[in-house]
């Protein structure tokens, strides 16, 4: 169920869906700076030019999906 999405960057990004099954560990999600907890179904994202991987992230799939309407996050210290 992979994905191609162009952004709002302009850049386009591979999306694959991660089902709650195979959700085994806590991740942060850059969207909303909220844990993605273990079990909870979300998508993992990158840019289709990162050829090592490195910059995958792990986003709730709303945040992911609202993206473009979203201020910056902002992180409380």
């Amino acid at each position: 169920m992979r994905r191609i999405e162009t952004g709002p960057d302009g850049y386009d990004y591979e999306v694959v869906p991660i089902p709650g099954a195979r959700a085994v560990k806590a991740y942060r999600c850059p969207g909303c700076d909220h844990e993605i907890r273990s079990r909870t179904p979300h998508v993992v994202v990158w840019r289709t030019d990162d050829e090592t991987g490195e910059d995958r992230r792990h986003w709730h799939t709303q945040c992911w999906a609202n993206r473009a309407t979203r201020g910056p996050t902002r992180r409380w210290t």
